[in-house]
């Protein structure tokens, strides 16, 4: 193979959907051996670019050079034959099937018995055995993809994605749900890969981890390439003036909300599963953004699950304003005026093939329904419009698909839904994961809005300076217990850890 500058190149790449120019004449180009980093705020066009290159769109115009020769991808397994694999941002994992058979889905090894022909398991163990050591990641192939974690399976992916034997990998936010170790793990593995001349086109928002692994940095705005800079020239404060186009000196808005009254009390709460959470106690003021801190596992999205009535509860109390309720399931959390944004938007949020109308309204459903099972459409479209001005959510209509909107925009979709009931508590469960630095300021902002109109809000995040810059106090939790709570003065990013660290065996 002849030596090439560039492994890749994407030169004058357009992409249009109904109403939304996705790509604009943008141009990519990446050499062999080092990480490349894509970076913009949602709805640049990142993971619309790359999604061209790995054939799930076909572009409208531009061409697309591997190693010098130009190729055409129709399909991702075209993409897979020129050497290109790719990390996705939502995780779509088999859940009732095993780590290997998900690493290996669509060419499981074989065998031949006379005419027959069997899936060689002993083969497909020791493939992934091989794999696994060589990346140096503690995985049983055998497990059940369903009972692991969400920063287990996001490791399966990425591994996956080297078991191609690729030469350009593409990870879209491969980090977005991984503990620290695992995040310097998989940065272990990227130094590996980028001594053997693999190439990583690299999509993340956090801003260290960007300066910390990446060679170059190409930043996008609006469809738009604005320029490509070696890493070591950029600063955090430089990615976000070129990736927003202003100056966002405040990553978080003033906090104008004054807590109040006790709103919520929890008492003693234990989960009916064995090795989840125990004997949490806690109060939410009236008016208070109430931070979750902790690692991956201490049960901070069991909890906020159990008070919306999804898992169930061995003991304890819960208190609305003094008097003690039952929730037995999210229908009862509804009626106590609770609403629950969900950490996983893709998996437990968004119905992607719906409209951003079937999505704002669905869970106010009952106060549109008029005689005979018909629908006030009229209301239902007043309320969408209403709130998409509102939340300024970015979208060429109501009518629009959900799935075709960006990571910050559906999220603002599935908030706009929640407070069309009018809830006086809201979980929010890392309601900014995967959304880019001018998205997540917006939504800051809303947040600080809500609790100003004295509303509870109880707000799990795993980015330290957003429990820093958002919380009036910071409850951390440890291995399913309550290991302490911090007044915002007070809190640090040490003592949040050594909280979080307390019962961690």
């Amino acid at each position: 193979m002849a030596n090439h500058e560039f492994v890749l190149q994407m030169k004058h790449i357009s992409k249009e959907f109904p109403g939304v120019k996705a790509l604009d004449d943008v141009t990519l180009q990446v050499r062999p051996g080092t990480v490349h980093a894509l970076m913009g705020e949602n709805g640049a066009g990142k993971s619309t670019l790359m999604k061209c290159l790995f054939g799930i769109y076909k572009p409208d115009a531009g061409e697309i050079i591997v190693n010098g020769e130009k190729v055409n991808i129709e399909n991702p397994r075209d993409a897979l034959n020129h050497r290109i694999s790719m990390i996705h941002q939502e995780l779509n994992p088999i859940p009732y099937r095993s780590v290997m058979e998900n690493l290996w889905v669509g060419r499981i090894p074989t065998k031949r018995i006379g005419f027959l022909k069997f899936v060689d398991h002993k083969k497909m163990l020791q493939d992934s055995l091989q794999l696994f050591e060589d990346l140096e990641m503690d995985m049983d192939p055998q497990a059940i993809v369903g009972n692991l974690s969400v920063s287990k399976v996001q490791m399966i992916e990425i591994a996956k994605a080297v078991s191609f034997n690729s030469q350009i990998i593409v990870m879209d936010e491969p980090t977005s749900s991984l503990t620290s170790n695992e995040v310097e793990q998989l940065f272990q593995i990227i130094r590996k890969l980028k001594s053997r001349g693999v190439a990583i086109i690299y999509i993340s928002h956090k801003m260290e981890e960007i300066l910390q692994i990446s060679d170059e940095v190409t930043i996008m705005r609006d469809g738009k390439r604005i320029g490509t800079w070696p890493a070591s020239e950029l600063t955090t404060d430089i990615i976000i003036s070129r990736m927003v186009g202003r100056d966002l000196s405040q990553r978080f808005p003033e906090r104008t909300n004054t807590p109040g009254e006790v709103l919520l009390r929890v008492e003693e709460l234990t989960s009916a599963s064995p090795h989840s959470f125990q004997n949490i106690s806690f109060e939410l003021r009236k008016g208070e953004i109430l931070g979750i801190g902790g690692l991956v596992g201490a049960q901070r999205t069991e909890l906020v699950e159990s008070l919306f009535g999804l898992r169930k509860i061995k003991s304890g109390k819960i208190f609305i304003r003094d008097k003690e309720v039952q929730i037995h399931s999210p229908v009862d959390a509804k009626k106590n005026k609770m609403a629950l944004l969900t950490e996983e938007r893709r998996a437990t949020g968004i119905f992607p093939m719906l409209s951003v109308l079937e999505n704002t309204t669905i869970a106010n459903q009952a106060s549109y329904e008029k005689s005979y099972f018909l629908l006030d459409d009229k209301k239902r479209i007043n309320d969408t419009n209403e709130s998409i001005n509102k939340l300024k959510v970015k979208t060429p209509s109501y009518k629009t698909a959900i799935q075709n909107l960006s990571g910050g925009n559906q999220q603002k979709v599935l908030l706009a839904r929640w407070l069309l009931i009018e809830p006086e508590i809201l979980l929010l469960d890392e309601p900014t994961r995967g959304i880019d630095v001018g998205a997540k300021f917006e939504i800051y902002t809303l947040i600080v809005e809500l609790a100003k109109q004295g509303k509870g809000i109880i707000m799990i995040s795993s980015e330290m300076p957003e429990l820093l810059g958002m919380s009036d106090r910071i409850m951390v939790m440890s291995d399913g217990k309550l290991s302490g709570i911090l007044e915002s003065y007070e809190a640090t990013e040490e003592k949040i850890m050594k909280l979080a660290t307390k019962y961690m065996v």
